[in-house]
């Protein structure tokens, strides 16, 4: 583990990074770097928009999986969608990437649910670009769980697509953290960074991957993340707060499924990551709720052109259907 002091916020960090973003893009689509403010922090991302698009257009934030930075798979599945005739903001959440935020690299559920908040309410005030009566949200991974968080208190999201859907309870929890003696052990840890920080203003880090460390947020080998050609990216520091533990842990998004009022589309496969939180979670949706369940590993989703182009396939065709 190593310890570091809180970043402090910098009102030019966010610019920083995503001013040399290229406007016009090879695909047909345009990329514009924004700047927005989420609860006084600004937050960096892109909107993508189709080159020939002629005024508002149906709108759509799109995030990936924990501990992520927008340009490992939001931006991959925003650009792409936008191709298909939406306006896509993909975003760093607060702490992360190019975003401002004074603690750093901090998982907390919550705060992204409430990020993700923040960017439906930019991309409603955009109404140059996004009609605001049409706003939808896709989330990969873990930021699936974040999506439904923010949409059961946001009557603006009309629509959802989860992809390859991170969900769980605290059942599959335990079976996910070594049981009741693995989440403790995490909880105390989280316990104990927590008050580090509270002592001394120095946050404890571990990797966000790696074999090695237990309490490492993927304590193992995972080419996506360690392949500078796939999803090692200069600007994702690999590294994830012991504290966010006790959040992470009693998270439970599969509980908010009855209140969903918005129709679902979930994509998934299961080979992938805990499909049976997609399975408990779908099955407790009262509303609409459309599933597709092919193939694939859960880090094909995030980079493979197939499983990508397949689900922002469904996708598009889900949100172009209920954002009208």
């Amino acid at each position: 583990m190593t310890s570091a002091p809180p970043m402090p916020v910098r009102e030019d960090v966010a610019p920083a990074r995503v001013r040399d973003e290229l406007r016009r893009r090879a695909d047909g689509v345009t990329a514009e770097a924004v700047v927005f403010p989420a609860h006084g922090v600004p937050l960096a991302g892109v909107l993508y928009r189709p080159e020939d698009a002629d005024g508002p257009l149906p709108g759509v934030v799109v995030t990936g999986t924990w501990t992520s930075v927008r340009e490992q798979m939001a931006d991959r599945y925003a650009a792409r969608l936008a191709a298909r005739g939406h306006t896509t903001l993909a975003f760093d959440h607060t702490g992360y990437g190019a975003s401002g935020g004074a603690l750093r690299d901090y998982e907390s559920p919550a705060l992204k649910a409430r990020d993700i908040g923040d960017a439906v309410g930019y991309l409603a005030g955009r109404t140059d670009v996004v009609d605001p009566q049409r706003i939808g949200a896709l989330g990969v991974c873990a930021s699936a769980g974040y999506t439904v968080s923010n949409a059961v208190a946001d009557p603006r999201v009309r629509a959802l697509a989860l992809v390859a859907p991170w969900l769980h309870d605290a059942r599959i929890v335990a079976d996910t953290y070594g049981g009741a003696e693995g989440v403790a052990m995490r909880m105390a840890a989280g316990a104990r960074a927590r008050s580090h920080f509270e002592a001394t203003g120095e946050v404890t880090y571990v990797p966000a991957v790696g074999a090695g460390d237990p309490l490492t947020a993927m304590p193992f080998d995972v080419d996506f993340y360690q392949n500078p050609r796939r999803g090692a990216v200069r600007a994702w520091p690999n590294r994830f707060a012991v504290m966010a533990w006790p959040g992470w842990l009693t998270y439970d998004p599969i509980a908010l499924a009855p209140q969903v009022r918005q129709p679902v589309l979930l994509v998934h496969s299961e080979s992938a990551a805990i499909p049976q939180g997609a399975h408990r979670f779908a099955v407790s949706v009262d509303g609409t709720i459309d599933q597709y369940w092919g193939e694939g590993s859960q880090f094909d989703f995030y980079d493979s052109s197939a499983h990508v182009d397949r689900a922002v396939s469904l996708a598009g065709a889900h949100l172009a259907e209920h954002l009208t």
